[in-house]
């Protein structure tokens, strides 16, 4: 079966998820992690994204960004992929891949889905058990986006700018989004659109964005993915 075709818009934010090798970790120690995030920041600057939100699990990582054009995300995961994985084989006196495949990613609706994907990146340590609360968490975008930790890497999307005028206000604001659980439902379509490279987003947006592509990007459930 061909690969489906990656959709790229320019300005409308994709959910990227990049597992490590037959789901092997590609973090070992506190310094792989601070390593990643600073070439992040580097890639994402160079390629021209804007990354909202992520988190950095210990086999696999979730961004939530913005490209300024249709080649921005390849040319950031490619420079991020090529550079961490020669930093971890010569740290960990390795050799071949660490990452698994090409990573897989979903356009994501502005509106009320981009919130949804915000808040399921940063609760993955709390789905997997690893915490109680997204704050306890080091490696994610939560305690930038919710307590206005400063970060070098999260650039507020315009919607998170929105939610009041006052940075308190604001994280405020954003802290109450996460006082609901998230529907079981709801993580499963992150999962599924994601998974497919396909369209997270309402019916309109979704034949919308079929009709700029010409390509079936209704998202089907498949695979078991616990990511």
């Amino acid at each position: 079966m061909p690969r489906r075709h990656r959709l790229i818009v320019p300005d409308v934010p994709i959910h990227i998820i990049q597992r490590g090798n037959n789901r092997l970790p590609c973090f070992f120690v506190e310094a792989d992690y601070l390593v990643y995030l600073d070439l992040l920041r580097i890639a994402a600057e160079q390629a021209g994204c804007s990354v909202h939100a992520y988190v950095l699990m210990t086999n696999h990582i979730h961004l939530l960004v913005s490209p300024q054009s249709s080649s921005s995300p390849a040319a950031m995961m490619k420079s991020l992929g090529e550079r961490y994985v020669q930093y971890v084989n010569r740290r960990h006196q390795r050799i071949g891949t660490l990452w698994q495949g090409r990573y897989r990613s979903c356009l994501v609706q502005e509106d009320h889905y981009f919130f949804v994907c915000q808040r399921y990146i940063e609760l993955n340590p709390v789905r997997a058990g690893i915490v109680a609360h997204p704050l306890d968490y080091r490696w994610s975008s939560y305690q930038a986006n919710a307590y206005g930790e400063a970060s070098r890497i999260v650039k507020p999307h315009a919607l998170y700018s929105a939610l009041a005028a006052e940075h308190s206000e604001r994280e405020l604001s954003y802290r109450a989004l996460f006082l609901e659980k998230m529907p079981w439902a709801m993580i499963e379509q992150v999962r599924d659109a994601t998974n497919r490279n396909a369209v997270l987003g309402n019916e309109e947006f979704i034949a919308r964005m079929a009709r700029a592509s010409g390509e079936d990007v209704m998202p089907r459930r498949q695979g078991r993915h616990r990511d």
